[in-house]
C-alpha cells in the first residue's frame, strides 16, 4: 500500500476534494451574488454564478468518494480556470513577496484537478465497487 499509484490518487482525490469543498462550502453560507456580479460586469447572465455549486460541492464530494472522479476533476478544472479568469487574471505573471508564484494556490488545483481528469481516481474508490 505505501508504494501504489492507487494510494498517490487516494491522498491527491482527497486533498483536492476537501480543500476545493471548504471553498464550496463558504459560498453556502455567503451565497453566489458576488460572483454574479463578476461574470454579470463581463456579459454573461448572474445566474450562471450558482454553477459554482456544480464546481465546489458536489464535483469534490464525487472526487473524495471516487466516484466519476475524471469528469468530477475536468468540472472542477473548469471552474478554477473560471476563478482565474474573473477574479485573478491580473495576477497570471506576478510573483508573491516570498519569490512564489500570486497564483499558486489557484495553480494547484487547476494543476491536480487536470491530473486527476488524466489519470482518474484509482482504485480506491466507490468507482471501482
Amino acid at each position: 500500500m505505501l508504494k501504489s499509484d492507487d494510494t498517490g490518487k487516494l491522498v491527491l482525490r482527497l486533498a483536492l476534494g476537501i480543500l476545493i469543498l471548504l471553498h464550496g462550502v463558504a459560498k453556502v453560507t455567503k451565497g453566489v451574488d458576488g460572483i454574479g456580479g463578476m461574470l454579470a460586469s463581463h456579459g454573461l447572465p448572474a445566474f450562471l454564478a450558482y454553477a459554482v455549486y456544480v464546481g465546489e460541492i458536489l464535483a469534490p464530494v464525487l472526487l473524495i468518494v471516487g466516484l466519476f472522479t475524471r469528469p468530477a476533476a475536468v468540472i472542477v478544472a473548469i471552474n478554477m480556470l473560471v476563478a482565474i479568469w474573473l477574479v485573478h487574471r491580473k495576477d497570471l505573471g506576478a510573483i508573491n513577496g516570498q519569490g512564489g508564484w500570486a497564483l499558486e494556490l489557484q495553480g494547484m488545483f487547476l494543476f491536480a484537478a487536470i491530473s486527476l481528469a488524466f489519470t482518474g481516481g484509482g482504485r480506491f474508490g466507490l468507482s471501482n465497487k
